[in-house]
């Protein structure tokens, strides 16, 4: 019997958190057919932000990294409330977008949205391997480091 989501999240030491609710005026996520389109999710843990700044010069390339880790997390997170708690009906991770808040000259982009994807490969295994996109922005909703919204297919 293989592990379940949840189980390979344990074993990561990953407890996903009771997802925020929207600062604006959306929704967390919308259900369209089979599909959960997840809104950008932020370095939100613990009730506190995480990573606020800006990569290339306050912060570095491993503290994105470890910041879209977090947006993986609380995606995750969302993703388990539309499918009623059971994240076993996930049945395929289509797309993550990245936001890096960056100076102009930095280009690692991929290097820090890669926390996002290497945790949902680890958690997703084979049904993890997503498209993506990973770009700079100048700046990101309360000075975030990492902004990073997902498409998952459902059962």
């Amino acid at each position: 019997m293989s592990e379940t989501v949840e189980q390979r999240l344990a074993g990561l030491g990953v407890k996903l958190p009771e997802p925020a609710a929207p600062a604006a005026n959306y929704v967390p996520y919308v259900i369209s057919g089979n599909l959960v389109f997840v809104s950008g999710q932020i370095t939100m843990m613990d009730g506190e932000l995480k990573y606020v700044g800006t990569v290339g010069d306050d912060l570095s390339t491993d503290d994105g990294y470890q910041a879209a880790r977090i947006c993986a997390i609380n995606l995750m997170a969302q993703v388990k409330i539309a499918c009623g708690g059971d994240l076993e009906r996930v049945k395929r991770v289509v797309k993550l977008g990245g936001f890096v808040n960056c100076t102009a000259d930095f280009t690692d982009q991929p290097k820090v949205i890669n926390g996002a994807s290497d945790l949902i490969g680890e958690a997703f295994g084979d049904i993890g391997k997503h498209a993506r996109f990973a770009v700079g922005a100048p700046s990101l909703p309360l000075g975030i480091a990492v902004e990073v919204d997902g498409v998952f297919e459902i059962s």
